[in-house]
């Protein structure tokens, strides 16, 4: 029975490296923890395209926050 969940562990492992790998590839800029996060939402049937939507604006919001920040400073 241990033998079974080492080999599911290790194909969760190696799949998380190979979405890592696209997501570099694709320069999301997402590191592990992210992707992680981004996959166990998706599989909860969060629709990507809305993920990715979210993704994009907190990234909007943030730059507009730090754009401000050092101009205050």
């Amino acid at each position: 029975m241990a033998s079974a969940a080492n080999v599911n562990l290790n194909a969760v492992r190696e799949t998380m490296e190979v979405l890592l790998e696209i997501s570099r590839l694709l320069n999301t800029g997402l590191d592990m923890e992210s992707l992680s996060i981004c996959v166990r939402l998706c599989e909860q049937g969060i629709n990507p395209e809305a993920l990715s939507a979210v993704i994009k604006e907190l990234r909007k919001t943030s730059e507009s926050l730090k754009a401000s920040e050092s101009s205050t400073n």
